[in-house]
């Protein structure tokens, strides 16, 4: 399978889907806010190392595996996002394991 975290073309940054796994100890949380939390602090280390900010995200997209999960998701979410308003959509589905309950995927635009 073809694959690369990130992709940069031009001034677009296009992050492949991230889960909550802590990638220093491949420790997955329990908590799907934790779960949260860690996606963002992958998303950011990409973005950063390809020269983008947080402030660039113009697009994201939530894959969640049940929709009771997104009261507690909801907080880490405007932690990582702040004022920033992407695009955004909200997917309830399944991910390829089960201890993984939130993927988080982002566009990111340095106009």
């Amino acid at each position: 399978m073809g694959y690369s975290r990130a992709v940069i073309k031009g001034g677009w940054c296009f992050v492949s889907g991230v889960t909550g796994y802590d990638y220093a100890t491949m420790q997955m949380p329990e908590d799907v806010a934790d779960q949260a939390r860690n996606c963002f602090a992958t998303i950011r280390n990409v973005l950063e190392q390809g020269g983008f900010t947080m402030e660039d995200i113009v697009r994201v997209q939530y894959t969640v595996t049940d929709a009771a999960f997104v009261d507690a998701l909801v907080p880490a979410l405007g932690e990582a996002l702040g004022q920033i308003r992407p695009a955004a959509t909200m997917v309830i589905a399944g991910l390829i394991r089960t201890e993984m309950k939130v993927e988080i995927e982002v566009t990111a635009f340095r106009g």
